[in-house]
């Protein structure tokens, strides 16, 4: 166990829900914490008595959705404004082309809503990044509080309903979690290129059956034929000889 993770539990045995509701606040406000290993623990205290298991999951939840919607803002206010920056003419565009900005945005409009949710509880050590992202790229905040809160709703839930099954084993499933994560993740971004290269060797299919189908059609078409000069008839009365 490390010596963040021991402070961490020491100050929760200490402090009790107050400082359940802090760590995880702060936590997904983006602070680096080994929160899921504390609610793994808390979930085990709550199985030996020492918490309530629904006023826990109801703490840790609403400090979750705080922390989120923290990080959100934060990433509108200042992040939203840095890229503006850089979306204006200026010596950096040979880095960074305003168009890539513009599409970075529009592509995460499009598809934030499932990195919001999956990092929730599957990919939780990126829910800071993830929540200032959102709010740099002007992620609509409805949507973003949709998909927080389901998310979120299943972030508190795993962590302490696994906590308070194997209860004194609790550290050995916190061993787990880790790896099985980072799994996770190379295989979605195994499945995410794969989909890609699919897609492009189809356009590139398509490409080239149309380039093909263009110039068959140039071959038959009749302005592709010679002309052939044909005797001018001529007009009026033809002399009498």
């Amino acid at each position: 166990m490390s010596g963040l993770l021991q402070t961490m539990l020491t100050f929760l045995q200490n402090y009790g829900y107050l400082a359940l509701w802090i760590s995880v606040f702060i936590a997904a406000a983006g602070v680096p914490l080994p929160i899921s290993l504390v609610l793994l623990a808390a979930g085990a205290f709550s199985a030996l008595g020492e918490f309530n298991f629904v006023l826990l999951f109801i703490l840790a939840f609403s400090a979750l959705v705080c922390g989120d919607n923290a990080g959100y803002l934060i990433g509108r206010h200042w992040g939203s404004r840095g890229l503006d920056w850089l979306e204006r003419p200026g010596k950096w565009n040979r880095f960074i082309p305003p168009r890539t900005v513009e599409r970075s945005r529009t592509y995460f409009r499009q598809q934030g809503g499932w990195a919001i949710f999956l990092s929730r509880f599957i990919f939780s050590a990126l829910g800071g990044v993830i929540n200032l992202l959102a709010g740099s790229e002007l992620y609509p905040y409805p949507y973003f509080v949709l998909a927080d809160t389901s998310g979120e709703a299943l972030g508190a839930l795993i962590p302490l309903l696994l906590g308070y099954i194997f209860g004194a084993s609790w550290e050995a499933v916190g061993d787990v979690l880790g790896p099985l994560s980072l799994f996770i993740l190379g295989l979605l971004v195994v499945v995410l290129l794969v989909t890609r290269l699919v897609r492009y060797m189809q356009r590139l299919k398509r490409a080239q059956t149309a380039k093909v189908d263009q110039s068959i059609d140039v071959q038959s078409s009749p302005a592709g034929t010679p002309m052939v000069d044909t005797p001018a008839r001529p007009s009026g009365n033809l002399p009498l000889l």
